[in-house]
């Protein structure tokens, strides 16, 4: 008699879909997956609906990739109810394990981003301010719509998480070491983030490395970056000293800097402010006028230092503001 298959979901929440690519990015070795597990709810891959998850008992799932931020009332909704049917829950990528790029959303509320999207900007006509609403009454009958919530969360901030899985997107091979962990029982401790070293990737970065003096920042796309020398020695920002390795260097190797996407360090409350704090200290200057021009050069501080990561990191959000 055949072992019985792990059953695996996969849901996209909050995120650009990158992620249900990843899975996808391990072509033909997808035949050693399906050797040993079936994926029973895959919505952007095969026509499941959430009822096929309400049916289901709980703890059928045997593991659930969850990526995606924590945006709207949907997200959350599914979120717990793939929590109740899944024995194991890994935040799957940048977005369900740090808020990613929907995180970024915390530097407004919600207020001021409906009015930039629906009234205040040049390629929308709206004299009427209409505005989406939870709800509306037509002839058919009641239409609905998630809320959109005033704070974009993290996977864990909403619901207990089991494994961390980084990255935008994960390295294909981490859905193996995952899948195969549980297929063998050989778990790691839970909390655990998978895939990802202790170590820093600049630590493990084969550019070479000299004495580090910033007189100016340069943006990536304006300058032909020499691809043997560290990305900061030329003036470029690259994350990669506040960030753990794990990735394969895939953006390096593409002569682009390290954005972030694998997260802080394991010691490191905040990942954007050890950057800053690294960048702070090698600014070659002792005077004030000088270094504020420096740092004048410096392409958008906040979108950089914290663009994957600031749910989870101390700012969290902007103070809201009394209105």
């Amino acid at each position: 008699m055949a072992e019985e298959k792990l059953k695996v979901a996969m849901f996209w929440g909050a995120a650009c879909g990158g992620c249900d690519v990843a899975l996808l990015d391990i072509h033909e070795r997808i035949l050693d997956v399906v050797q040993v597990a079936d994926i029973v709810f895959w919505p952007c891959a095969m026509d499941f609906k959430f009822k096929d998850v309400e049916d289901m008992e709980d703890d059928y799932l045997d593991i659930t990739f969850y990526n995606g931020a924590i945006r709207n009332s949907e997200n959350e909704h599914i979120a717990h109810l793939l929590r109740k049917k899944s024995k194991v829950m890994a935040a799957f990528g940048s977005c369900s394990h740090m808020g990613g790029i929907p995180g970024l959303a915390n530097f407004h509320d919600r207020k001021t981003i409906f009015e930039t999207a629906y009234v205040d900007n040049k390629s929308t006509d709206n004299p009427d301010r209409v505005f989406p609403k939870t709800e509306v009454d037509v002839p058919e009958g009641k239409l609905t719509l998630p809320e959109i919530y005033d704070t974009v969360k993290t996977l864990d901030q909403t619901l207990d998480v089991d494994y961390f899985l980084p990255g935008c997107p994960p390295n294909p091979d981490q859905i193996f070491i995952v899948i195969n962990a549980i297929a063998t029982g050989k778990l790691p401790p839970k909390g655990s983030t998978v895939g990802a070293s202790d170590r820093a990737l600049c630590d493990e970065c084969p550019r070479k490395k000299t004495e580090l003096h910033f007189k100016e920042f340069k943006r990536r796309h304006l300058v032909h970056p020499d691809p043997d020398i560290c990305f900061m020695e030329q003036g470029i920002v690259c994350l990669g000293a506040a960030t753990r390795a794990g990735c394969g260097w895939r953006c390096i190797n593409a002569n682009m800097p390290c954005r972030g996407c694998y997260g802080p360090l394991p010691n490191a409350h905040d990942q954007g402010a050890k950057m800053l704090t690294a960048i702070a200290s090698h600014i070659d200057s002792d005077d004030p006028e000088e270094i504020e021009r420096i740092l004048d050069t410096l392409p958008d501080p906040a979108g950089t230092f914290y663009r994957f990561g600031l749910p989870m990191s101390l700012l969290r959000r902007r103070q809201r503001t009394n209105r």
